[in-house]
């Protein structure tokens, strides 16, 4: 499987910037949670989204072991290593420690990521030490 062009990844994110934020939305300009913000890209840059995301609780990430999210990107995705992770990438963050991964943004530069988050909407912000430490997958678009 290759990976799709990274700046056509990142051209495609930031036509996201500005959608408000939305809790399980996924319509660019007019609202997404950052699970929607990467379903919006893939569907731009991949085609139509392989399976339906069911409903998900607010705290969905807060119970249970089971890393939900990097599970569904292994199944459609390819998996990077995070010392050769990059522009176009797509990232998981743990928001605690020993929590699973429940934040997602894509990677724009190599200190930069776009994300949607809660009263933000999606904006590009730096990858500070803070979010980088709490990188716990990435991954990169398949072409299409």
């Amino acid at each position: 499987m290759s990976g799709a062009d990274p700046a056509l990844v990142v051209a495609t994110a930031r036509s996201w910037l500005g959608t408000p934020y939305h809790d399980q939305a996924s319509l660019r300009g007019v609202g997404c949670d950052c699970l929607g913000l990467a379903r919006g890209v893939w569907r731009e840059v991949v085609g139509n989204e392989p399976f339906t995301i069911p409903p998900y609780s607010r705290d969905w990430g807060e119970t249970g072991p089971h890393e939900v999210l990097a599970d569904g990107a292994r199944r459609m995705m390819i998996p990077v290593a995070l010392t050769d992770v990059g522009p176009g990438a797509l990232v998981l963050f743990r928001m605690a420690p020993r929590a699973i991964a429940k934040h997602v943004g894509i990677l724009t530069e190599p200190d930069m990521f776009i994300h949607s988050y809660e009263r933000l909407g999606v904006v590009e912000e730096a990858l500070t030490p803070v979010w980088r430490r709490r990188i716990a997958f990435s991954f990169f678009f398949p072409q299409h």
